[in-house]
């Protein structure tokens, strides 16, 4: 991977420590961390591509209905269940993780993805045994949205304590290019199987291969994590302790962090309200709600998260020289400004006026894929940090960002309105620029709780 370089902001440091208590990090560490933590990332949002994709497919295998509309919307709702949990997985993994460590926490978060997502490939269709088929399926996807409360916070976590500080948003933005690439990779096996398998085959067998597949991404995640060490922030952590790391009240990763939860919570809902709705909800509104031709869309949702793929690490590193503050508030700003033209873009119809509006979309995201996850772990401090940010993010993700494609398609079945997409996003902009407002920059800084991370004593 490039290196970057950064500007470390002529900020005074509270507690600063003396010379000595720095961590060095480990480049090639570093980069083994960055490369674990962005597989079980993929793993996860591979799994979340296939399943908004083949939406169509699975509504018929397992909602039969003569109602298209009925048949989405009960398969974005079991899409959505798996977001109820979420807040419950990261009650238990975040607290567990500033425990007993991050690496063992992310070893089981990737067991129970990789056999949630498997499961699912292995249920048998409506027509087989009936209503077991949708329960199994709606069981298979809380299994999948638990063990995903412990995954993003514990990864971006686990990214950003082994990170030199001047470095935190470029290694950070290779978590969402993780993220890209599972979704690339799951839209790719779609967008194959849609092309070369016919409708009968496709929903009688076809549609359960992308789910197979997670059981071997799994067992190589699995085996790239158990060879990590703990991160140089939580092993200097436990030395401080002196003994068993003392468990640490939930009502301190919540009421003790309210202002930084607030903040945190603020902002992972614009970006989640925006990321699922463009990489998750619009294939299916472009298939379901404009008719647009489904390999075409699919190609060209493709193709935008390729160009982001593109983008991420250059924008990461920009937020190190930058601020990550100015890149998510250019963010929110595009969101609001551009949302409605790129929307009307979209609904034009054509291959070149969709892939603008996409792609005009998806450069906005970049924002907030390439600062979130350098951002948001410097919320808050070593001690709390896995559990408190865990909290925040899965409360602000179930109730905003993976409901998105059920409240949109509602929306529009309510209204009539096909521009409901734009307006939630610029909803979700608002929000997330007084987030901003109210953030403190983090870029070249330690983090809260931590000595001061460098790649060299000449670094510092």
């Amino acid at each position: 991977m490039a290196s970057a370089t950064a500007v470390t902001p002529s900020l005074k440091i509270p507690g600063a420590r003396k010379a000595s208590d720095v961590t060095v990090t480990d480049p090639a560490l570093v980069k083994r961390a960055v490369k674990a933590a962005a597989l079980g990332n993929a793993m996860e949002w591979f799994d979340f591509g296939v399943y908004s994709y083949i939406a169509v497919t699975l509504g018929k295998v397992f909602f039969p209905s003569g109602n298209p509309t009925a048949q989405l919307l009960s398969t974005f709702g079991a899409f959505a269940a798996a977001f109820l949990v979420r807040p419950l997985g990261g009650m238990v993994f975040g607290p567990l993780g500033d425990r007993v460590g991050r690496q063992k926490v992310l070893a089981l978060t990737m067991i129970m993805m990789a056999a949630g997502t498997f499961a699912i490939g292995l249920i048998p269709s409506y027509a087989t045994i009936g209503v077991g088929a949708p329960l199994l399926l709606l069981a298979a996807r809380l299994v999948q949205g638990f063990s995903t409360g412990g995954e993003y916070a514990g990864a971006s976590t686990f990214i950003a304590e082994y990170a030199p500080d001047k470095k935190r948003g470029f290694f950070g933005s290779w978590l969402e290019f993780g993220t890209l690439a599972g979704y690339i990779g799951g839209a790719g096996l779609v967008t194959v199987m849609t092309a070369v398998l016919s409708s009968d085959d496709l929903l009688s067998w076809g549609w359960r291969i992308p789910f197979l597949i997670a059981g071997p991404m799994g067992i190589i995640g699995l085996y790239l994590r158990m060879r990590l060490e703990e991160t140089p922030a939580f092993a200097a952590e436990i030395e401080k302790a002196e003994a068993a790391r003392p468990k640490v009240p939930l009502r301190e990763m919540v009421a003790g962090q309210w202002k930084a939860l607030l903040i945190c919570m603020g902002l992972v809902l614009v970006f989640n309200v925006t990321d699922y709705m463009l990489l998750s909800y619009m294939p299916s509104y472009l298939t379901s709600e404009l008719k647009y031709d489904e390999t075409h869309g699919l190609l060209v949702v493709l193709g935008v998260m390729a160009l982001m793929m593109i983008v991420q690490p250059f924008a990461g590193a920009l937020t190190d020289r930058v601020g990550r503050r100015p890149v998510i508030a250019a963010g929110c700003a595009g969101f609001l400004l551009l949302s409605i033209p790129a929307l009307l873009l979209i609904r034009q119809g054509s291959l070149l006026a969709v892939a603008l509006g996409m792609g005009a979309l998806g450069l906005l995201l970049v924002c907030f894929t390439a600062a979130m996850p350098a951002a948001l772990p410097a919320l808050f401090p070593t001690r709390v940090r896995y559990g408190s940010l865990s909290i925040g993010f899965n409360v602000s993700v179930s109730l905003f960002g993976g409901t998105t494609p059920l409240v949109v398609t509602a929306l529009i079945g309510a209204t009539g309105n096909m521009m409901m997409p734009a307006y939630y996003m610029m909803a979700a902009a608002v929000v997330g620029g007084f987030a901003v407002w109210r953030m403190a920059e983090s870029a070249g800084l330690p983090l809260p709780g931590s000595a001061p991370a460098v790649e060299s004593r000449r670094a510092r």
